[in-house]
């Protein structure tokens, strides 16, 4: 046993031993992991969680806004605190399968949900972007969504590097009353004016 002292010293010693890390403990991570929210097939409908949400309170489903051919919703596993995506409500999982239509929508819900997210937050910057496909790192590729990401000096620390973990802030919920509450409302339509 006295040959096996070393090792178990250079390795910091047994389990439950101080090694001088701090714990961050996240375990609601674990649904993610598990697969909780991910959807059962690659088909459109309830399987998915992008086709869900639109039939949800925007409360329950963390919408943010919604518009005719597209909405942004809360990311639940997110990258910083107001991480928002904005999806197409028709189940594609390709950006060049997207109408004309959906994809001038989708190019105004992100123009529009960075500039509340910049007057609800103050971020430095973003990241905007979407991941096509698994190998591309898609959690969902079979419902496209466009990643709004919003960023601060200093957001990255050694948690993400190191612990693959975030510390965010404020609850989802919290985070999406602000930016909903602060989402301009669109001109109505005047049907008397033909």
């Amino acid at each position: 046993m006295a040959a096996q002292e070393p090792l178990l010293e250079s390795a910091g010693g047994l389990a439950g031993d101080p090694d001088g890390y701090e714990r961050l403990w996240t375990p609601h991570r674990m649904v993610y992991i598990g697969g909780q929210d991910k959807p059962t097939d690659d088909a459109p409908g309830d399987g998915c969680p992008f086709c869900r949400i639109p039939g949800l309170s925007d409360e329950e489903g963390l919408v943010v806004a919604r518009g005719t051919l597209a909405y942004v919703v809360m990311n639940l596993y997110p990258y910083n605190s107001g991480h928002v995506l904005v999806c197409p409500y028709r189940h594609v999982a390709d950006y060049t399968e997207l109408s004309l239509e959906e994809t001038l929508e989708l190019a105004e819900l992100t123009r529009t949900a960075m500039r509340v997210i910049r007057d609800v937050s103050a971020p430095a910057g973003f990241n905007i972007g979407m991941n096509q496909g698994a190998v591309a790192g898609a959690g969902i590729a079979a419902h496209l969504h466009q990643h709004i990401v919003p960023r601060w000096g200093g957001d990255s620390n050694f948690l993400p590097i190191v612990a693959r973990s975030r510390a965010l802030p404020e609850l989802l919920a919290d985070t999406r009353d602000a930016l909903a509450g602060a989402w301009p409302v669109p001109p109505q339509h005047d049907s008397t004016r033909g």
